[in-house]
């Protein structure tokens, strides 16, 4: 009998640990290739760990809740395949002790340097992801700082984002030398920063009657909205609105549709053609596919479409398209199609949320007519769909101009004031409105 590791695969560039939500299978159980395992939950997305081999379940090496980083063993898992020799696999046994005390001694030396480093030791069992403590320690952030700081993450975690929120505010912006070296300046400018008009206004109370319900937000909910608060202190959001004529959509849409659904086995919706809109606009305004850092931009290559989508718990995730200016209508279909699918049976694996750079919205599902989105950072522009209405409009032709019956939407586009400047948000959109009403109506598909 062989035994075959089942590691934490990679799950994206920024993704370097996951939370193990649930086990699906228990210790004696059988498995077949591409069961599911267990249940993880990253800050992006949660998925299943599938096998990789047919066999038992043999050992679980961790528990619910527990914190796993890439590449970490999870499980083994025993194969019917034989080992090479007896000699080899009693000589593997062998090893492993050496390879524990190796493991341990190591440990225990990063143990004795870290407490040599810090400058005060916990006595908390709090949990701190390596990013955290490293931010930390760059920082100059004590331990008891570090204790004190309340999480928003799971169970309290401190997150990237709580860290970097106190550093950023003015009780975080100390000076990290010691007092006798501190100029007159300095401190002139620390007690301008500590004056109450300065200081965080705190939140206002929110009282509750015993006739209530008090529902706790979901992991998910949690990090949306602290995405979302981030994403309004970090952007200088600014609104650009433009009102389309889908009609030639609209029209052809209802000719073609029956017989793309037959041909493809797919549903033709709005949302691949208006998708394929904005990636030849991107093509057009390159300076609207760009990320900020610091005082610099980074051009992206690749046009890489965000699609936010509701999910029936009520909670959002957008999925991305990569390179969706290479694909056709027919491939844009089935991407928008199965994302969604997927995503509302929660089976989006952490990559297919990451490497977005511009997103769009379809707030007309709900009926809106318009929207004001926030940006999806680290992206600077989304752009919302109204609902399509039926409404009467000026038709301008070479006879006169007369009344007549249209289907039109508005466009909403939210871009960051910091980098796009009124003309190139503007231009942008105008250019997603004129590829639309632009539509050949006797397009083959």
């Amino acid at each position: 009998m062989a035994k075959f590791e089942l590691k934490l695969p990679k799950m994206g560039e920024s993704v370097a640990e996951a939370i193990i939500t649930s086990w699906l299978k228990d210790v004696g159980d059988s498995i077949e290739m591409d069961d599911p395992i267990l249940e993880i939950a990253t800050d992006k997305v949660d998925s299943e760990v599938p096998s990789e081999v047919d066999g038992v379940l043999v050992e679980k090496f961790f528990n619910v809740d527990d914190v796993v980083q890439v590449g970490e063993v999870l499980a083994i898992i025993e194969t019917e395949g034989d080992s090479d020799d007896d000699t080899s696999t009693q000589a593997e046994v062998d090893e492993v002790p050496a390879e524990k005390e190796v493991v341990e001694e190591l440990t225990q030396t990063i143990t004795k340097a870290k407490e040599m480093v810090a400058p005060v030791v916990s006595n908390s069992d709090r949990f701190y992801s390596p990013l955290v403590k490293n931010i930390a320690k760059q920082e100059g952030l004590t331990q008891q700082e570090l204790d004190a700081l309340k999480g928003t993450g799971k169970d309290g975690r401190v997150t990237k984002n709580d860290i970097l929120a106190y550093l950023e505010s003015p009780n975080g912006d100390r000076p990290h030398s010691t007092p006798e070296t501190v100029q007159p300046e300095k401190q002139s400018t620390s007690k301008k920063e500590e004056s109450p008009s300065n200081k965080p206004k705190p939140a206002a109370p929110v009282l509750s009657s015993g006739d209530d319900e008090i529902i706790e937000m979901t992991r998910m909910g949690k990090l949306v909205a602290q995405h979302m608060v981030d994403s309004v202190q970090t952007s200088a959001h600014v609104q650009s609105f433009i009102e389309a004529d889908v009609t030639n959509i609209w029209n052809w849409r209802k000719k073609v549709k029956d017989a793309f659904a037959k041909r493809e086995g797919e549903n033709l919706t709005f949302t691949p053609i208006f998708m394929e809109a904005v990636a030849k606009a991107l093509r057009d305004y390159p300076l609207m596919n760009i990320s900020v850092k610091g005082d610099t931009i980074i051009k992206k290559k690749k046009i890489n479409l965000g699609m936010a989508a509701a999910l029936p718990d009520g909670n959002l995730i957008v999925p991305v398209i990569k390179n969706a200016d290479q694909l056709n209508l027919v491939g844009m279909t089935k991407q928008v199609n199965d994302l969604a699918n997927r995503a509302r049976l929660n089976q989006l694996k952490p990559d297919e949320v990451q490497g977005g750079t511009y997103t769009v919205t379809n707030v007309g599902t709900f009926g809106s007519i318009m929207g004001t989105p926030i940006i999806n950072q680290p992206q600077v522009g989304i752009l919302a769909l109204g609902a399509i209405r039926k409404v009467p409009a000026v038709i301008e032709t070479p006879e006169g101009d007369f009344i007549g019956i249209r289907y039109k939407m508005f466009l909403s586009h939210s871009y960051d004031h910091r980098v796009v400047n009124g003309a190139l948000g503007g231009m942008f959109v105008k250019a997603v409105k004129d590829y639309l009403e632009a539509w050949d109506c006797n397009r083959e598909i």
